[in-house]
């Protein structure tokens, strides 16, 4: 999750909302992101979609069974859906979003039955650290 807050710490400095991902295979890192929507122009851009881009390169494969996706904010309907067609094995996340959150907070795409594939979940790791980082951000932006 460190890794990830560092990826956060890079979208924060190019004027991104600060969200960072990691995706680890077998113990080691092979996808790292952070948010790009602005960058890009492009409302796919998020810290998760790159990474599980990257991750699916690294591997030469669609499906990223046995990785886990680290990430810093718990992810959205899109990114969400995203980790479930891809059959991540598991999640980890950092601040729960309870205004779009798709892991439990306002849907729970990721435990859905009646889809093929339920990553195992974890969230709330270092989720002060996170939360914080989006705070200070997002206060900046107020002013």
């Amino acid at each position: 999750m460190r890794l990830a807050l560092k990826e956060a710490l890079k979208a924060a400095d190019a004027d991104e909302v600060p969200v960072g991902a990691v995706i680890v295979h077998e113990g080691s890192v092979i996808a790292r992101a952070h948010n790009q929507k602005e960058l890009l122009c492009d409302p796919t851009a998020h810290a998760e979609m790159i990474a599980i881009t990257q991750a699916a390169a690294a591997l030469e494969s669609r499906y990223l069974t046995d990785c886990t996706l680290y990430c810093t904010l718990e992810p959205c309907a899109m990114c969400a859906g995203a980790m479930v067609l891809a059959r991540i094995t598991r999640l980890v996340f950092g601040a729960f979003d309870p205004k779009a959150g798709a892991a439990g907070s306002v849907l729970d795409i990721v435990r859905e039955k009646r889809l093929n594939h339920r990553p195992e979940v974890l969230g709330g790791v270092l989720e002060t650290d996170c939360a914080e980082l989006l705070k200070f951000f997002f206060e900046g932006k107020r002013k």
